[in-house]
């Protein structure tokens, strides 16, 4: 007699005879893709897609409407981490491996492999190269969440990520929830690691936010002068000739860079694809994400990982400078700090909508307004 054994991941939300519907909002976690473990959320405009295996990272945000897909890919895309043994130990290099492009939750630190507490931690470890816990909690015609659940090793966080998507809107809404278990203070670096790129992102799209000072550190790159310090979209290149940084350079200009708002008056940035009538806007907490940090790759980037072949912006609202370093010209580091026990969180929404004009403004609740 044969004896056969079903086993069911644990942590897992198993619905077996979850509603499949097919109008309306919806949800399912019965997905896997490349072997981990997926959730799909979608309504009558969007599809949204989370790897639990993975970070929790949004890596499909579809525009049903025009085709468009607004998250970038790297050019090895989602893979498996179970599969494969790294080829060196390295910090930045084993998190660029699996990095898949979209966006990520980054916490409890960002920036550059970094040591925590005696702790060695790599490139915006260490939760996402993590998997995490996913469960249904909402489901209804009207409103779908999942929520995302992950305990770090290394550092003494809990993090919670709740994702919903409400039936006809053009809205996601992303609450994440960091708590400090650790009985002593601990920091932590925290933002939304978001990535856009081709064939959403041309040299014909628009860059539109709230006002921000921004500013260039040292060594940020080839497009911009390093140390320069204005206001958007005011910017100098190496030679000193301005650059308008609601514009996007064709990938054969070859640059990379690296720069930073700050003292933004509201939490909301926009980019317009005038060709396509589409576009994707993120609405933040400036209270929170205190910094916007820009990385920007229109064909640059020589050798591992890029290899020139990346058309891609980063556009990630922050609670700090990389690994909490200060801001120029201060010695305050820019790193949050958690009392022992304590929970902070904070909600971003990203928003597709139409036009070819740009954008004026977006509430916090997702609401724009085109130029």
């Amino acid at each position: 007699m044969i004896g056969w054994i079903v086993s069911q991941p644990t942590g897992r939300s198993f619905m077996h005879y979850q509603d499949e519907r097919t109008t309306g909002a919806r949800i399912s976690d019965s997905w896997t893709y490349r072997g981990l473990k997926t959730v799909v959320l979608e309504n009558e405009l969007l599809r949204v897609s989370l790897i639990a295996d993975k970070g929790a990272d949004v890596f499909e945000l579809t525009h049903k409407k025009t085709d468009t897909e607004f998250m970038w890919r790297t050019p090895w895309s989602v893979r498996n981490p179970g599969l494969a043994t790294p080829p060196t130990g390295d910090g930045d290099n084993i998190w660029h491996d699996a990095y898949i492009g979209g966006w990520q939750t980054i916490a409890p630190t960002g920036g550059a492999p970094q040591k925590y507490a005696n702790a060695d931690l790599g490139q915006h470890t260490e939760a996402t190269l993590m998997p995490w816990d996913a469960v249904v909690i909402e489901d209804t015609p009207e409103r779908v969440t999942a929520k995302f659940s992950v305990r770090t090793v290394r550092t003494p966080f809990w993090i919670e990520k709740t994702v919903s998507l409400e039936a006809n809107s053009p809205v996601l809404t992303v609450t994440d929830k960091l708590t400090n278990q650790a009985e002593e203070e601990a920091e932590a670096q925290w933002g939304q690691h978001v990535a856009l790129g081709d064939p959403f992102l041309t040299p014909n799209c628009r860059l539109d936010m709230a006002p921000a000072d921004h500013f260039v550190p040292e060594g940020g790159g080839n497009r911009l002068q390093d140390g320069h310090s204005g206001t958007f979209p005011n910017a100098i290149d190496p030679a000193g000739d301005p650059v308008d940084l609601t514009s996007f350079p064709p990938k054969s200009a070859r640059l990379q860079d690296y720069s930073v708002f700050k003292n933004q008056k509201e939490g909301w940035y926009a980019i317009t694809n005038p060709d396509r009538g589409v576009g994707f806007g993120l609405a933040y907490p400036v209270e929170t994400f205190k910094f916007l940090w820009y990385w920007q790759v229109f064909g640059g980037g020589s050798g591992y990982p890029w290899y020139s072949r990346s058309y891609n912006v980063g556009l990630e609202p922050f609670t700090s400078l990389g690994n909490g370093i200060p801001e120029p010209g201060s010695d305050q580091r820019t790193s949050m700090i958690f009392t022992a026990g304590e929970t902070k969180s904070a909600t971003v929404r990203a928003v597709v909508y139409e036009s070819t004009t740009g954008v004026s403004h977006i509430s916090q609740d997702g609401k724009v307004t085109n130029r």
